[in-house]
Protein backbone atom coordinates (compact mmCIF):
# COMPACT_ATOMS: atom_id res chain seq x y z
CA UNK A 1 0.00 0.00 0.00
CA UNK A 2 2.64 2.49 1.02
CA UNK A 3 4.59 1.54 -2.32
CA UNK A 4 1.57 2.19 -4.06
CA UNK A 5 1.48 5.51 -2.90
CA UNK A 6 5.33 5.91 -3.49
CA UNK A 7 4.70 4.90 -7.08
CA UNK A 8 1.76 7.73 -7.41
CA UNK A 9 3.74 10.25 -5.72
CA UNK A 10 5.77 11.20 -8.72
CA UNK A 11 3.36 11.21 -11.58
CA UNK A 12 1.10 13.83 -9.37
CA UNK A 13 4.33 15.82 -8.69
CA UNK A 14 5.24 15.98 -12.58
CA UNK A 15 1.65 16.92 -13.43
CA UNK A 16 1.60 19.76 -10.93
CA UNK A 17 4.83 20.81 -12.53
CA UNK A 18 3.24 20.55 -15.99
CA UNK A 19 0.12 22.00 -15.12
CA UNK A 20 2.49 25.16 -13.56
CA UNK A 21 4.77 25.43 -16.39
CA UNK A 22 1.16 26.11 -18.65
CA UNK A 23 -0.07 28.60 -16.38
CA UNK A 24 3.51 30.71 -16.17
CA UNK A 25 4.01 30.05 -20.19
CA UNK A 26 0.08 31.34 -20.69
CA UNK A 27 0.15 34.59 -18.45
CA UNK A 28 3.98 35.13 -20.48
CA UNK A 29 1.99 34.69 -23.94
CA UNK A 30 -1.00 37.31 -22.85
CA UNK A 31 1.87 40.13 -21.32
CA UNK A 32 3.36 39.75 -24.60
CA UNK A 33 -0.01 39.78 -26.81
CA UNK A 34 -0.80 42.98 -24.32
CA UNK A 35 2.73 44.58 -23.71
CA UNK A 36 1.97 47.73 -25.74
CA UNK A 37 -1.46 49.06 -24.39
CA UNK A 38 -0.19 48.40 -21.19
CA UNK A 39 3.06 50.36 -21.21
CA UNK A 40 1.23 53.26 -22.65
CA UNK A 41 -0.23 53.87 -19.19
CA UNK A 42 3.52 53.01 -17.09
CA UNK A 43 4.19 56.45 -16.95
CA UNK A 44 1.17 57.92 -15.38
CA UNK A 45 1.10 54.90 -13.40
CA UNK A 46 4.18 55.15 -12.10
CA UNK A 47 3.92 58.46 -11.42
CA UNK A 48 0.62 58.33 -9.66
CA UNK A 49 -1.20 60.28 -11.86
CA UNK A 50 -5.09 59.00 -11.70
CA UNK A 51 -6.32 60.46 -15.21
CA UNK A 52 -4.61 58.29 -17.89
CA UNK A 53 -4.07 55.76 -15.25
CA UNK A 54 -7.00 54.21 -12.99
CA UNK A 55 -9.68 55.71 -15.07
CA UNK A 56 -8.57 53.69 -17.95
CA UNK A 57 -9.03 50.07 -18.63
CA UNK A 58 -4.94 49.34 -19.78
CA UNK A 59 -4.18 51.36 -16.12
CA UNK A 60 -6.40 49.00 -14.00
CA UNK A 61 -4.94 46.06 -15.41
CA UNK A 62 -1.25 47.36 -15.46
CA UNK A 63 -1.71 48.15 -11.63
CA UNK A 64 -2.99 44.61 -10.99
CA UNK A 65 -0.33 42.95 -12.66
CA UNK A 66 2.19 45.35 -10.67
CA UNK A 67 0.56 44.47 -6.87
CA UNK A 68 0.98 40.61 -8.05
CA UNK A 69 3.97 40.31 -5.98
CA UNK A 70 2.53 42.26 -3.01
CA UNK A 71 -0.70 39.88 -3.01
CA UNK A 72 1.99 36.71 -2.98
CA UNK A 73 3.82 38.63 -0.20
CA UNK A 74 0.61 38.54 1.52
CA UNK A 75 -0.56 35.29 1.26
CA UNK A 76 2.99 34.38 2.94
CA UNK A 77 2.72 36.36 5.95
CA UNK A 78 -0.86 35.03 6.18
CA UNK A 79 -0.11 31.75 5.72
CA UNK A 80 3.52 31.43 7.89
CA UNK A 81 1.54 33.36 10.48
CA UNK A 82 -1.55 30.39 10.84
CA UNK A 83 0.67 27.71 10.77
CA UNK A 84 2.80 29.07 13.42
CA UNK A 85 -0.37 28.87 15.44
CA UNK A 86 -1.51 25.01 14.23
CA UNK A 87 -4.21 26.34 11.85
CA UNK A 88 -4.91 23.73 9.49
CA UNK A 89 -4.79 24.25 6.12
CA UNK A 90 -3.26 27.50 6.30
CA UNK A 91 -2.04 28.10 2.63
CA UNK A 92 -5.16 27.22 1.33
CA UNK A 93 -6.76 29.70 3.31
CA UNK A 94 -4.71 32.33 3.17
CA UNK A 95 -4.42 31.94 -0.97
CA UNK A 96 -8.59 31.63 -0.87
CA UNK A 97 -8.69 34.76 1.25
CA UNK A 98 -6.45 37.21 -0.87
CA UNK A 99 -7.52 35.63 -4.62
CA UNK A 100 -10.69 36.28 -3.64
CA UNK A 101 -9.59 40.32 -3.20
CA UNK A 102 -6.93 40.54 -5.70
CA UNK A 103 -9.47 38.85 -8.36
CA UNK A 104 -12.75 40.78 -7.99
CA UNK A 105 -11.84 44.39 -7.04
CA UNK A 106 -9.73 45.22 -10.34
CA UNK A 107 -13.24 43.83 -11.95
CA UNK A 108 -15.39 45.73 -9.98
CA UNK A 109 -12.93 48.82 -10.47
CA UNK A 110 -13.69 48.44 -14.09
CA UNK A 111 -17.78 47.82 -13.97
CA UNK A 112 -18.14 50.72 -11.25
CA UNK A 113 -16.06 53.40 -13.98
CA UNK A 114 -18.03 56.13 -14.98
CA UNK A 115 -18.70 56.76 -18.90
CA UNK A 116 -18.58 60.28 -20.87
CA UNK A 117 -21.98 61.37 -19.85
CA UNK A 118 -21.90 60.29 -16.12
CA UNK A 119 -24.71 62.23 -13.93
CA UNK A 120 -26.02 63.78 -16.91
CA UNK A 121 -27.07 60.90 -19.20
CA UNK A 122 -29.88 58.93 -17.85
CA UNK A 123 -29.77 55.68 -16.04
CA UNK A 124 -30.65 53.08 -18.35
CA UNK A 125 -32.29 49.52 -17.54
CA UNK A 126 -32.68 46.91 -19.72
CA UNK A 127 -34.67 43.96 -18.23
CA UNK A 128 -35.03 41.26 -21.14
CA UNK A 129 -33.09 38.44 -20.31
CA UNK A 130 -31.03 37.72 -23.27
CA UNK A 131 -31.42 40.95 -25.53
CA UNK A 132 -27.68 42.30 -24.72
CA UNK A 133 -25.96 38.81 -25.36
CA UNK A 134 -25.94 40.14 -29.03
CA UNK A 135 -24.34 43.47 -28.47
CA UNK A 136 -21.96 42.58 -26.05
CA UNK A 137 -19.73 40.95 -28.15
CA UNK A 138 -17.08 37.93 -27.75
CA UNK A 139 -14.92 40.49 -25.52
CA UNK A 140 -17.58 41.72 -23.37
CA UNK A 141 -18.67 38.32 -22.16
CA UNK A 142 -15.59 37.05 -21.33
CA UNK A 143 -15.10 40.25 -19.31
CA UNK A 144 -18.29 39.66 -17.56
CA UNK A 145 -17.85 35.88 -16.80
CA UNK A 146 -14.56 37.05 -15.11
CA UNK A 147 -16.01 39.43 -13.04
CA UNK A 148 -16.86 37.44 -9.69
CA UNK A 149 -15.16 34.10 -11.16
CA UNK A 150 -12.30 34.64 -8.58
CA UNK A 151 -15.04 35.13 -5.85
CA UNK A 152 -16.28 31.90 -7.35
CA UNK A 153 -13.45 30.20 -7.26
CA UNK A 154 -11.86 31.12 -3.74
CA UNK A 155 -14.98 31.25 -1.55
CA UNK A 156 -15.98 27.63 -1.29
CA UNK A 157 -12.34 27.16 -0.57
CA UNK A 158 -12.32 29.56 2.49
CA UNK A 159 -15.95 29.36 3.41
CA UNK A 160 -17.70 25.96 4.05
CA UNK A 161 -21.41 28.29 3.47
CA UNK A 162 -20.89 29.01 -0.33
CA UNK A 163 -19.67 25.25 -1.07
CA UNK A 164 -22.04 24.53 -3.37
CA UNK A 165 -23.25 25.02 -7.05
CA UNK A 166 -26.43 26.79 -5.79
CA UNK A 167 -25.21 29.04 -3.34
CA UNK A 168 -22.41 29.99 -5.70
CA UNK A 169 -24.57 31.16 -8.06
CA UNK A 170 -26.58 32.84 -5.40
CA UNK A 171 -23.32 34.59 -4.25
CA UNK A 172 -22.95 35.69 -8.08
CA UNK A 173 -25.95 36.48 -9.00
CA UNK A 174 -26.39 38.56 -5.72
CA UNK A 175 -23.40 40.79 -6.02
CA UNK A 176 -24.09 41.34 -9.64
CA UNK A 177 -27.27 42.70 -8.88
CA UNK A 178 -25.46 44.71 -6.23
CA UNK A 179 -23.38 46.42 -8.98
CA UNK A 180 -25.55 46.93 -11.78
CA UNK A 181 -28.11 48.81 -9.00
CA UNK A 182 -25.14 50.89 -8.03
CA UNK A 183 -24.77 51.58 -11.50
CA UNK A 184 -28.23 52.74 -12.17
CA UNK A 185 -28.19 55.00 -8.96
CA UNK A 186 -24.45 56.26 -9.11
CA UNK A 187 -26.07 57.67 -13.32
CA UNK A 188 -22.55 56.22 -14.50
CA UNK A 189 -23.49 55.82 -17.63
CA UNK A 190 -24.15 52.41 -18.38
CA UNK A 191 -26.81 50.26 -19.14
CA UNK A 192 -28.19 48.07 -15.78
CA UNK A 193 -28.49 44.57 -17.48
CA UNK A 194 -30.37 41.34 -16.45
CA UNK A 195 -27.77 40.09 -18.76
CA UNK A 196 -25.25 41.22 -17.10
CA UNK A 197 -25.99 39.56 -14.18
CA UNK A 198 -26.89 36.10 -15.62
CA UNK A 199 -23.55 36.30 -17.36
CA UNK A 200 -21.82 37.54 -14.49
CA UNK A 201 -23.32 34.30 -12.08
CA UNK A 202 -22.39 31.90 -14.90
CA UNK A 203 -18.82 32.84 -14.60
CA UNK A 204 -19.22 32.41 -10.74
CA UNK A 205 -20.07 29.09 -10.70
CA UNK A 206 -17.89 27.66 -13.52
CA UNK A 207 -14.51 29.07 -11.65
CA UNK A 208 -16.60 27.56 -8.79
CA UNK A 209 -16.57 24.41 -10.53
CA UNK A 210 -13.18 24.32 -11.48
CA UNK A 211 -12.25 24.57 -7.43
CA UNK A 212 -14.32 22.02 -6.42
CA UNK A 213 -11.78 19.25 -5.78
CA UNK A 214 -10.72 21.63 -2.67
CA UNK A 215 -14.33 22.23 -1.24
CA UNK A 216 -14.03 19.15 0.98
CA UNK A 217 -11.35 20.40 3.26
CA UNK A 218 -13.16 22.98 3.38
CA UNK A 219 -15.70 21.93 6.12
CA UNK A 220 -12.97 20.26 7.67
CA UNK A 221 -11.39 24.03 8.26
CA UNK A 222 -13.54 26.34 8.27
CA UNK A 223 -12.37 28.83 10.77
CA UNK A 224 -9.07 29.84 12.23
CA UNK A 225 -8.81 27.62 15.27
CA UNK A 226 -5.33 26.10 15.56
CA UNK A 227 -5.38 21.70 15.77
CA UNK A 228 -5.78 20.57 19.33
CA UNK A 229 -2.44 19.07 20.56
CA UNK A 230 -2.27 15.69 21.07
CA UNK A 231 -3.21 13.75 24.43
CA UNK A 232 -0.24 12.40 26.16
CA UNK A 233 -0.04 9.00 26.00
CA UNK A 234 -0.65 7.08 29.40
Amino acid sequence: MNHDASLSAPPRRARRMVLLGLAVLGMASALFVVRRPLMMSAPRCMAGRWHGCFDTFNGVVLMTLVTLPLAALVVWALARRRRAAGVASAWRMSLAEVGMVHGTVPFLWLTLMPGAGAGTVPARVSLVPLRDLVTMGPLGIVGNLLVFAALGFFAPMRFAAPASVPRILALGAGCSVLVETAQYVLRLDRVSSVDDVLVNATGAVLAGLASRRWWRTTAEAPSDRPRPAPAPAG
